[in-house]
């Protein structure tokens, strides 16, 4: 068991909401369908986590969908408004108040994730106060810390310079930082190409369904 948290950061696939640029690639149908199989693969992973987890839904509505989504113990706190880092902070202030510091955050599109690299990230706390898992976009997909974060509301989400503005906040907090295995996410029709290679022998129930619809979408295209 450990004592860190992982936070799964997800919205309720709907057809023609999220993966906006994905779905112009592909259409709205099969970005629903993607989008259903990414957040099954995040669930698995949640599912098998060895410690507490928590599931924050895009908003209070779907709380009760939330609270669904899993066969094991585990909490729902919806979502504020704001951008991705106020909304970070929100959870982490509310966990904080509990004693609990140590914290793993996730979303719902970074099937490539694994029990395994989120065990090695929480290894890691051991040692410094945040980690990261770098996305080739520049971004991250993976963020976690044992000591608070730095001022997240300013940090350029959706951007290439991401990772870099995290680092750089982190340091100005006097903080030290280290980095996980890369693990991209999936925001493109080039990404569902990459994964179509990287999950073709992976044999998690929820990677080999992902992988089925992938190959179909691939198939259409």
């Amino acid at each position: 068991m450990t004592e860190t948290t992982l936070i799964l950061f997800c919205k309720r696939p709907a057809p023609g909401f999220g993966k906006q640029r994905l779905a112009a690639e592909i259409g709205t149908d099969a970005a629903f369908k993607i989008a259903n199989a990414l957040l099954a693969c995040a669930l698995e992973d949640a599912q098998n986590w060895p410690g507490p987890v928590l599931v924050s839904p895009s908003c209070a509505e779907e709380a009760d969908w939330a609270a669904t989504l899993l066969s094991r113990q585990y909490e729902v706190i919806p979502q504020t408004a704001g951008n991705l880092g106020e909304r970070i902070e929100s959870i982490d202030r509310t966990l904080r108040q509990r004693d609990q510091y140590r914290q793993i955050v996730i979303g719902s599109d970074a099937p490539e994730l694994s029990v395994e690299l989120l065990s090695a990230a929480d290894a890691l706390l051991d040692a410094v106060d945040v980690v990261f898992s770098a996305a080739e976009d520049g971004g991250v997909s993976l963020m976690g810390t044992r000591s608070g974060w730095p001022t997240l509301e300013v940090m350029p989400w959706s951007t290439e310079t991401l990772g870099q503005a995290l680092v750089v906040g982190c340091e100005q907090n006097q903080q030290s930082v280290a980095w996980t295995e890369a693990c991209s996410d999936v925001d493109r029709l080039m990404d569902l190409e990459r994964i179509h290679r990287t999950l073709q022998a992976d044999d998690r129930t929820a990677r080999r369904a992902l992988f089925q619809v992938v190959d179909q979408v691939l198939g259409e295209a």
